[in-house]
């Protein structure tokens, strides 16, 4: 049975989104929504889909809702995809604010339907092997998980805006692979950053190049780096180092062609130069787990917690940002 989701949200990830439902065997897209009439309408004709008046019309249509909307309205729309008794598969973060995410977990607590949480970089192939090499003993014991995550390039000034700044925008993803690589809690973060692409970010209260180092309860440590800018492509590395030996996950290209010629040697193809283009597989990969998730009533990969943990990170990174110290989650959470 094809299982009919609600599109909520039809921008830029929206319609990547669209596209990715709309090649599944196992989901339609059944309805689509958003608060621009425009956006809606142009994702409707391309991919012969009704178009709903209102979230909740939306919502009633389907089986299950893929909200794509703008951050601040993802409680709202978790809580009332919950309340109509439908499965949720959420773009991250839940919400900017950890007190917000706090809230929406209180209403719908005893919500015994899926919510999967878009952290799509768990289910990316190389990322999700390098995984499965640490937790099958080939590098022994884990120690480092290093993390490099890298745009080609700066957001619009628009979306910088009303991101929530670079660790709740960007880092949260890396806040979540580096939790599911760690397999354990971090307990305490420190971050530093500066503005060495765009000085007038600044103005918001936000940097462009970030290093973050955590560390476990039982000491492992890991380091992620950030940056908005980088002119060779988008630059996605994960290197997890243990008492055995080390496993890389690494950039992707077009394709693995390189050339020899008088004036070259071993000049290949650039990185990939756009998050949906290196996370493709990635973003059908966890469409298809929601599906089965869907189908079976069973917890997703990427939960409702793992935003909330992942988002905590986020939190307590900007304090360190702002202090200057190493700062311990537990001071954000209680």
């Amino acid at each position: 049975m094809m299982i009919k989701i609600a599109l909520l949200g039809c921008g830029r990830i929206g319609k990547m989104h669209a596209a990715t439902i709309v090649r599944s065997s196992r989901a339609e897209l059944a309805v689509v929504y958003d608060p621009v009439d425009n956006a809606a309408e142009e994702v409707s004709r391309h991919f012969g889909c009704a178009m709903a008046k209102s979230a909740e019309e939306a919502i009633a249509a389907s089986d299950a809702v893929l909200i794509a909307t703008s951050t601040a309205t993802h409680s709202d729309l978790i809580e009332a995809a919950a309340k109509a008794g439908k499965a949720v598969f959420c773009e991250k973060p839940i919400d900017l604010s950890l007190e917000r995410v706090a809230a929406c977990r209180k209403a719908i607590a005893g919500f015994d339907r899926p919510i999967q949480i878009g952290f799509n970089r768990r289910f990316d192939p190389g990322h999700r092997a390098a995984r499965d090499a640490v937790r099958s003993g080939e590098v022994g014991e884990l120690q480092q998980v290093i993390i490099t995550s890298r745009d080609p390039g700066l957001a619009s000034r628009e979306y910088l805006a009303v991101s929530g700044g670079i660790f709740k925008d960007m880092t949260i993803h890396d806040f979540d692979l580096a939790r599911f690589m760690l397999a354990e809690e971090p307990v305490e973060v420190f971050a530093t950053g500066s503005t060495l692409i765009d000085p007038t970010l600044a103005q918001l209260n936000d940097v462009d190049s970030t290093m973050v180092i955590m560390r476990t309860a039982s000491g492992k440590l890991c380091h992620i780096n950030n940056s908005r800018a980088a002119v060779y492509g988008y630059d996605q590395r994960v290197e997890l180092f243990g008492s055995k030996g080390m496993v890389i996950s690494g950039n992707r290209k077009a394709h693995e062609l390189e050339r020899f010629t008088a004036r070259t040697t071993g000049v290949g193809e650039p990185y990939l130069n756009f998050f949906i283009e290196r996370y493709e597989e990635a973003f059908a990969l966890g469409l298809q787990s929601f599906l089965k998730c869907v189908e079976e009533n069973t917890v997703p990969d990427a939960t409702f917690d793992d935003g909330e943990k992942s988002l905590a990170l986020a939190e307590a990174a900007n304090l360190s940002l702002a202090e200057g110290r190493f700062v311990k989650v537990a001071e954000v959470t209680r």
